[in-house]
């Protein structure tokens, strides 16, 4: 999945917060879904217009940078 497929950013959309693509979803929701204790399938569930996909990519893509910045 390519990154414009997972997440955009657009200062017409939630005020230029980064979202997933095609929502209005900030990616923040889904860190402070995880940091709560919530499952993936819950945040999902409360966010149907983010597909499984989506997210996972999202936290791969994160896992990468956070990798890349400690090496």
């Amino acid at each position: 999945m390519k990154k414009e497929q997972i997440v955009s950013r657009n200062p017409k959309v939630m005020n230029g917060a980064l979202v997933f693509t095609g929502t209005r979803v900030p990616v923040e929701i889904l860190i402070q879904h995880l940091t709560a204790g919530d499952s993936l399938n819950k945040f999902l569930n409360d966010f149907p217009t983010v597909s499984q996909e989506q997210a996972v990519a999202y936290l791969e893509m994160t896992l990468e940078v956070a990798d890349a910045r400690v090496a």
